[in-house]
Protein backbone atom coordinates (compact mmCIF):
# COMPACT_ATOMS: atom_id res chain seq x y z
CA UNK A 1 0.00 0.00 0.00
CA UNK A 2 1.24 3.45 -0.91
CA UNK A 3 0.22 6.78 0.59
CA UNK A 4 -1.46 7.50 -2.75
CA UNK A 5 -3.71 4.45 -2.20
CA UNK A 6 -5.33 6.07 0.84
CA UNK A 7 -7.85 7.97 -1.30
CA UNK A 8 -9.20 4.55 -2.31
CA UNK A 9 -8.70 2.86 1.05
CA UNK A 10 -10.56 5.36 3.23
CA UNK A 11 -14.00 5.07 1.56
CA UNK A 12 -13.78 1.27 1.94
CA UNK A 13 -12.70 1.71 5.57
CA UNK A 14 -15.68 3.91 6.42
CA UNK A 15 -18.28 1.42 5.18
CA UNK A 16 -16.45 -1.67 6.48
CA UNK A 17 -15.78 -0.88 10.15
CA UNK A 18 -17.80 0.55 13.04
CA UNK A 19 -14.73 2.58 14.15
CA UNK A 20 -12.92 3.45 10.91
CA UNK A 21 -9.33 4.61 10.93
CA UNK A 22 -8.45 8.14 9.87
CA UNK A 23 -6.04 9.13 7.11
CA UNK A 24 -3.59 10.22 9.82
CA UNK A 25 -3.69 6.83 11.49
CA UNK A 26 -3.01 5.08 8.18
CA UNK A 27 -0.19 7.49 7.41
CA UNK A 28 1.38 6.68 10.77
CA UNK A 29 0.90 2.95 10.23
CA UNK A 30 2.57 3.04 6.83
CA UNK A 31 5.65 4.56 8.48
CA UNK A 32 5.97 1.79 11.10
CA UNK A 33 8.93 -0.47 10.40
CA UNK A 34 6.94 -3.53 11.50
CA UNK A 35 3.84 -2.74 9.40
CA UNK A 36 3.12 -4.39 6.06
CA UNK A 37 0.09 -3.16 4.12
CA UNK A 38 -1.05 -4.28 0.67
CA UNK A 39 -3.68 -2.93 -1.71
CA UNK A 40 -5.67 -4.94 -4.24
CA UNK A 41 -6.18 -2.95 -7.43
CA UNK A 42 -8.51 -3.37 -10.37
CA UNK A 43 -8.11 -0.97 -13.25
CA UNK A 44 -5.85 1.18 -11.08
CA UNK A 45 -8.57 1.51 -8.42
CA UNK A 46 -8.21 0.20 -4.84
CA UNK A 47 -10.80 -2.54 -4.33
CA UNK A 48 -9.41 -4.01 -1.12
CA UNK A 49 -6.53 -3.95 1.31
CA UNK A 50 -4.90 -5.91 4.09
CA UNK A 51 -2.30 -5.13 6.70
CA UNK A 52 -0.32 -7.00 9.29
CA UNK A 53 2.50 -6.39 11.72
CA UNK A 54 5.71 -8.39 11.50
CA UNK A 55 6.82 -9.55 14.90
CA UNK A 56 9.50 -12.22 15.36
CA UNK A 57 8.17 -15.43 13.85
CA UNK A 58 4.63 -14.06 13.51
CA UNK A 59 2.35 -12.04 11.26
CA UNK A 60 -0.37 -10.33 13.29
CA UNK A 61 -3.23 -9.34 10.98
CA UNK A 62 -4.37 -5.77 11.67
CA UNK A 63 -6.99 -5.16 8.99
CA UNK A 64 -8.68 -6.59 5.91
CA UNK A 65 -11.46 -5.01 3.88
CA UNK A 66 -12.90 -5.20 0.38
CA UNK A 67 -15.16 -2.70 -1.39
CA UNK A 68 -18.78 -3.89 -1.41
CA UNK A 69 -19.06 -4.41 -5.22
CA UNK A 70 -15.96 -6.64 -5.14
CA UNK A 71 -16.92 -8.89 -2.23
CA UNK A 72 -17.40 -12.60 -2.88
CA UNK A 73 -15.10 -12.36 -5.90
CA UNK A 74 -11.95 -13.76 -4.29
CA UNK A 75 -10.30 -10.43 -3.50
CA UNK A 76 -10.08 -11.04 0.26
CA UNK A 77 -8.85 -14.60 -0.23
CA UNK A 78 -6.18 -13.37 -2.66
CA UNK A 79 -5.06 -10.70 -0.20
CA UNK A 80 -4.83 -13.25 2.61
CA UNK A 81 -2.81 -15.69 0.52
CA UNK A 82 -0.51 -12.95 -0.78
CA UNK A 83 0.11 -11.52 2.69
CA UNK A 84 0.60 -14.90 4.34
CA UNK A 85 3.00 -15.97 1.58
CA UNK A 86 4.95 -12.74 1.96
CA UNK A 87 5.04 -13.11 5.74
CA UNK A 88 6.25 -16.71 5.46
CA UNK A 89 9.05 -15.66 3.10
CA UNK A 90 10.06 -13.03 5.68
CA UNK A 91 10.28 -15.68 8.42
CA UNK A 92 6.82 -15.79 9.99
CA UNK A 93 5.71 -19.27 11.02
CA UNK A 94 2.40 -18.24 12.58
CA UNK A 95 -0.35 -15.77 11.70
CA UNK A 96 -2.70 -14.39 14.33
CA UNK A 97 -5.73 -12.11 14.31
CA UNK A 98 -8.78 -10.95 16.21
CA UNK A 99 -12.18 -10.74 14.54
CA UNK A 100 -15.45 -9.52 16.00
CA UNK A 101 -17.52 -12.38 17.34
CA UNK A 102 -20.55 -11.07 15.42
CA UNK A 103 -18.66 -10.93 12.10
CA UNK A 104 -19.82 -14.31 10.80
CA UNK A 105 -18.71 -13.60 7.23
CA UNK A 106 -15.23 -12.60 8.35
CA UNK A 107 -14.88 -15.61 10.60
CA UNK A 108 -15.97 -17.93 7.79
CA UNK A 109 -13.49 -16.31 5.40
CA UNK A 110 -10.63 -16.79 7.83
CA UNK A 111 -11.64 -20.39 8.52
CA UNK A 112 -11.64 -21.12 4.78
CA UNK A 113 -8.17 -19.56 4.64
CA UNK A 114 -6.87 -22.02 7.23
CA UNK A 115 -7.27 -20.05 10.45
CA UNK A 116 -8.70 -21.72 13.53
CA UNK A 117 -10.22 -20.29 16.69
CA UNK A 118 -8.03 -20.56 19.77
CA UNK A 119 -9.53 -18.08 22.26
CA UNK A 120 -12.11 -15.42 22.98
CA UNK A 121 -11.12 -11.98 24.26
CA UNK A 122 -14.03 -10.69 26.29
CA UNK A 123 -15.16 -7.10 25.69
CA UNK A 124 -12.19 -6.51 23.39
CA UNK A 125 -13.73 -3.87 21.13
CA UNK A 126 -14.04 -0.53 22.89
CA UNK A 127 -16.79 0.87 20.66
CA UNK A 128 -19.40 -1.68 21.77
CA UNK A 129 -17.66 -4.08 24.18
CA UNK A 130 -18.03 -6.93 21.68
CA UNK A 131 -15.90 -10.03 22.20
CA UNK A 132 -13.06 -10.83 19.82
CA UNK A 133 -12.41 -14.29 18.44
CA UNK A 134 -8.68 -15.00 18.37
CA UNK A 135 -7.63 -17.09 15.38
CA UNK A 136 -4.29 -18.54 14.29
CA UNK A 137 -2.84 -20.20 11.23
CA UNK A 138 0.48 -21.95 10.91
CA UNK A 139 2.57 -20.76 7.97
CA UNK A 140 4.77 -23.18 6.07
CA UNK A 141 8.47 -22.52 5.75
CA UNK A 142 9.47 -21.09 2.36
CA UNK A 143 10.28 -23.64 -0.34
CA UNK A 144 13.82 -24.90 0.06
CA UNK A 145 13.90 -24.58 3.84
Amino acid sequence: MLLTDLDGVLPIEVVSFPSPWSRELYEAELKRSMARYFSALEGGRVVGYMGYWEVPGEAHVITLAVASPFRRRGVARSLIEHCMGYAARKGARLATLEVREGNAAGRALYEKAGFRTVAIRRKYYQDNQEDAVVMIRELPPPAGD
